[in-house]
């Protein structure tokens, strides 16, 4: 499975988001592209991308910016890469040709719908908190 840049930076930015600001707190965009060092340009796209999916909330204005629309604990990595991701959630297109259909129904019944539906599921199952609180862990290396 591939995640496009836009899917990683979304997932990266509401992290941060939630693990700098917290809820109902705004940050800009260019502070966010300097703490994470991607471009401006991009994030503004992602991040319109967000507050269409409602993920995010705008404010406008000289002290404006974004925040997080519910706490961190209810963002989900799917709701995240569904706004971000079109092309990964799309139904799977009959694969063999039409004089044998039934293949192509058995190979999407098989291995395409389950696939997707593991990858939904695994998605739904971590939120942004989740990763928040990976993304503080100390490691420890013994020798």
């Amino acid at each position: 499975m591939k995640i496009s840049s836009k899917g990683r930076y979304a997932l990266a930015v509401l992290t941060s988001m939630a693990k700098h600001e917290g809820v109902e707190t705004l940050v800009s965009v260019v502070t966010l592209s300097e703490r994470l060092e991607i471009s401006k340009i991009y994030l503004e796209q992602v991040f319109s991308l967000l507050k269409r999916s409602g993920l995010v909330v705008s404010v406008k204005g000289s002290s404006g910016g974004y925040y997080l629309e519910r706490p961190p604990k209810e963002i989900t990595a799917f709701e995240v890469l569904s706004a971000t991701e079109s092309a990964l959630f799309e139904k799977p297109e009959i694969v063999a040709s039409k004089k044998d259909e039934d293949l192509g129904r058995a190979i999407n019944e098989t291995v395409f719908i389950p696939l997707d539906e593991a990858i939904k599921n695994t998605l739904l199952g971590i939120t942004i908190e989740d990763i928040m609180n990976k993304s503080g862990e100390e490691y420890m290396y013994y020798i």
